[in-house]
């Protein structure tokens, strides 16, 4: 136990945690596709060289896909080379093979794809079913090891489905399953909605693992709808994952789940990592005022409650 610095927590370890977590960020493409007013590219790219700056490792850059469906991130081909130099790893989301082309022009050596565990939420976002999904994503996968590409495969509503209620656990574990055997390097377990809770996170991770998926191959995604996103991520922890996925400053929803609000704060991430002694190479400080920063040009104050705390930012 040691005692804290102004404007950070003491740090009292807690038994059966990681000693470092590796924060998946995804403000920049997450936190921003679902905003109403288009970001300037030349903001995006200052966001993403800060939040860089910050000692995130990852910090997820842009989606290729088409602009009709997204056109916040329109200008995925003139970001990328904007951003490409920085000293982080830069997944972008490719949704289809057209994507990953476009993604491979680029030099990206980090690519994501987009997969749905209910039906109703791949025919929302997809337009398919979710075997015509997972088929879709097939070559795109393969293509991308072909080139020695690494494949991050993201599956939204694993606890909850706006249209269907509550998602079996059996099916999560069979897209995860498909996933995986694709050649998919690693998942993302998405709360889309956040109605998860820690007993929930810990049963499905318990099922993944008894259907052998390692546990070092998974990541969590939790939505803050109803609050619990910091708890469901403590007890993600407690069964061994050490990759978490955050939004600077709380940014995005979701834009085909009306229910969603943002993403787990990274900086409240951060706060309760670092009061657990959990590593994660992040500078607190310089991830708040990227935050604070990012605020201002959004037009509005961060939701994060570590962000108003450490700035005195005014709701």
């Amino acid at each position: 136990m040691n005692t804290p610095e102004l404007g950070l927590p003491m740090v009292v370890p807690a038994a059966g945690l990681p000693a470092r977590v590796r924060i998946h960020e995804v403000g920049a493409r997450d936190g921003l596709q679902n905003e109403k007013a288009t970001v300037p590219t030349a903001v995006k790219a200052e966001f993403v060289r800060r939040l860089a700056g910050t000692g995130l490792t990852t910090v997820e850059a842009t989606s290729f896909v088409h602009p009709k469906w997204v056109p916040q991130l329109a200008d995925a081909e003139e970001l990328y080379p904007a951003v490409a130099g920085l000293p982080v790893e830069l997944p972008v989301l490719v949704p289809n093979e057209r994507g990953l082309d476009r993604a491979l022009a680029l030099g990206a050596r980090r690519v994501a794809v987009f997969a749905s565990a209910t039906e109703s939420f791949a025919k929302a976002n997809l337009n398919r079913t979710v075997d015509e999904a997972l088929a879709m994503f097939e070559p795109v996968v393969s293509r991308a090891k072909a080139a020695d590409v690494h494949v991050r495969g993201y599956l939204s509503m694993c606890f909850g489905d706006p249209w269907e209620g509550a998602v079996p656990v059996a099916q999560v574990v069979k897209v995860c399953r498909a996933l995986l055997d694709m050649g998919c390097d690693e998942l993302s377990l998405g709360d889309t909605v956040g109605v998860a809770t820690p007993g929930h996170v810990t049963a499905l991770l318990t099922a993944l693992t008894g259907a052998g998926v390692p546990v070092s191959a998974l990541g969590v995604h939790f939505h803050d709808t109803y609050g619990q996103a910091l708890s469901n991520t403590l007890a993600a922890l407690q069964q061994g994952v050490t990759t978490v996925d955050a939004s600077a400053g709380g940014l995005g929803g979701c834009p085909y789940a009306k229910s969603a609000t943002g993403n787990l704060a990274t900086e409240d991430l951060v706060w309760m990592l670092r009061g657990l002694g959990i590593d994660t190479g992040v500078d607190l400080g310089r991830l708040v005022a990227t935050s604070v920063w990012m605020a201002a040009h959004l037009g509005r104050p961060s939701p994060s409650r570590t962000v108003r705390a450490l700035s005195h930012q005014e709701s």
